[in-house]
Formats: structure tokens, sequence, C-alpha cells
């Protein structure tokens, strides 16, 4: 492998991981409160409507939630200047994948915190806030942290798809490598993101555990 090829490669790397955490982030900030909202509401017919309808669009297969996204933004953008190729499309259509394992987690994880603790807590003088803050969301912190690793395997894979629209990352190398019918190719895409996916999900488990003792 030749230097610049190395640097290409560590440019798809990047590009990997850009879009790969963009996508973790946006998906993470919406599905947690989206989560504790819904499990906080008491309206059980609407959390169960809406996560089946977050579980249905996890079943569209990916590329063709690629070309439906991209169909919808091609359509909106007369109205709204977005980009119908590259890194923005490739980054919502990632956080759509993202959100299920994340909201559902979070949703279950509010859900599950036994009602006598919740009575402790009424009875110390906690407000509704207090007791969200400092006794049902640290408690359930390890369940949305396992919906978050989830999220982040999926999306790691997933991100390889995007590369259709112009996206970039490891999933240029693995088209590459197939349209070329080049081994070598699809190992420089297929390795290092297996090593990524890997990882990432180890620095999870690891800031979890940090997380969860801080705030227990």
């Amino acid at each position: 492998m030749d230097s610049t090829f190395y640097y290409y490669l560590l440019g798809k790397i990047f590009e990997h991981l850009r879009i790969t955490f963009t996508a973790l982030f946006l998906a993470t900030a919406l599905s947690i409160p989206l989560g504790i909202l819904l499990a906080k509401t008491g309206k059980q017919v609407l959390a169960s409507a809406l996560l089946r309808i977050v579980a249905a669009i996890q079943t569209v297969p990916g590329l063709a939630l690629i070309a439906l996204m991209t169909a919808f933004f091609v359509w909106i953008r007369p109205f709204f200047p977005i980009p119908t190729t590259g890194f923005v499309p490739g980054t919502l259509v990632l956080s759509v994948y993202a959100i299920l394992p994340i909201l559902h987690s979070t949703y279950g994880g509010i859900r599950g915190i036994g009602r006598p603790l919740t009575e402790v807590a009424r009875g110390m003088g906690m407000t509704r806030l207090q007791m969200l803050y400092l006794v049902e969301f640290p408690l359930a912190l390890p369940e949305i942290f396992r919906g978050i690793r989830t999220a982040s395997i999926w999306t790691f894979g997933s991100a390889t798809l995007t590369s259709l629209i112009g996206s970039g990352g490891l999933g240029d190398l693995i088209l590459q490598g197939l349209r070329s019918m080049n081994p070598s190719l699809l190992c420089y895409g297929t390795i290092p993101l297996m090593v990524l996916a890997v990882a990432s999900d180890a620095l999870i488990a690891k800031c979890a555990s940090k997380c969860v003792q801080r705030r227990l």
C-alpha cells in the first residue's frame, strides 16, 4: 500500500466516523427526550402507536429508505434548500435508522422504574422534574446506553450504503471493490469497518460505566 492510498484510506475512515457519529448524535438527541416524554405522559396507546411506526420504518430495506428519502429531499428542495446528495442526506437517513433502539430503550428504561422507588421520592418532597433527574433517569441509564450501543453498530454498518448518494466513507471502497471485483479493496473497506464498530461499542460501554457510576 503506497502513501497515496494510505492517506486516501485514512480520509475514508474519517468520513465514515464523521457521518456515523453525527447521525448517532442526532438520533440520541431526538430519541432520549421523546422516549422520556412518552414514558411520562401515561398515554400508552399513543406511545405504542409511535413505537410501532418507528419499528415499521426500521423494516424498510436500507437501499429503499435511501431512495425514498432522496426522492423526498428532491421534492422539498424548491421550498427548502437541502442537498439531495452528500453528507447531509446520508446523515439524516442514518439518523432515522438509529432512532428505534434508543427510543425503545429510553421508553422501557423509564417505564421499568419500580413504583415503590417513585413513591419514596415523592414522599421525600421531590417534584416530578427532580424525580426524573435524580431517580428515574440515573436508574434508566444502563438501558438507555444499551440502545445507544445497538444503534452504533447498526449505524456503522448502514453507513456503507449511503456511499450510493455520495456521503463518502468506507462504503466507497466496498463499492469500488465490488465493481472491479477487487478483493483487496473489499478488505480495505470491511476490515477497518469491523474494527471501528467494535472499538466504538467498547468506547460507549466504557462511557456508560463511568456515567452510571457517577449518577448512581
